[in-house]
């Protein structure tokens, strides 16, 4: 009884790992409508297609969440050759967030500041579904999440440890709060 049941967590984990790696989300068309757009700083292309999607009018208003403490405004406008009329009204930096947990207690805040309905999130694919679950967790009911997943080439490892990342905080989660005692 016990290898059968060791062979079905095997299995189980195998094909949730694959399902993980292989059904990477995609992302949505520029022109998608939402309230705001929420970037997660972290791999290349990122930043880029929030800006995209501020240009298409896909949203209004961008939070770029985990800024280094150390960029400036004026920097990052430069950088990213953003116009100051633009970085004025509709850009914040968040300068809080260290790491996916945090990315999400800080854009609640915002979203809260800000009266926010929907948000389109942007962050790399392999990372879209933690991010999001983090977001949702956060989040005051009723905020509907779009992922906009940037496309990327992930290694092996960098799946492997997303996967066990995000089945571990589902994991903890269910276990600081198991669906049989909710009331």
């Amino acid at each position: 009884m016990f290898r059968r049941t060791a062979a079905f967590l095997l299995l189980f984990w195998l094909f949730g790992f694959i399902w993980f790696a292989v059904a990477l989300p995609d992302p949505l068309p520029l022109s998608e409508r939402t309230d705001a757009v929420i970037v997660l700083t972290g791999s290349r292309g990122r930043i880029e297609r929030s800006l995209a999607v501020l240009a298409h009018k896909g949203a209004p208003r961008l939070l770029i969440s985990g800024v280094d403490r150390e960029v400036r405004p004026g920097e990052l406008a430069a950088e990213y050759r953003i116009p100051d009329a633009l970085m004025k009204c509709c850009i914040t930096l968040g300068y809080e967030a260290y790491d996916t947990r945090s990315n999400a207690l800080e854009a609640e805040d915002w979203i809260i500041r800000h009266k926010v309905r929907s948000v389109r999130l942007v962050t790399a694919d392999w990372h879209m579904r933690r991010a999001a679950y983090e977001l949702a967790r956060e989040l005051p009911k009723g905020v509907l999440i779009r992922a906009d997943a940037v496309p990327s080439h992930p290694s092996l490892g960098i799946l492997f440890l997303e996967f066990h990342k995000y089945i571990g905080r589902m994991a903890l989660d269910t276990w600081n709060s198991p669906p049989w005692k909710k009331s």
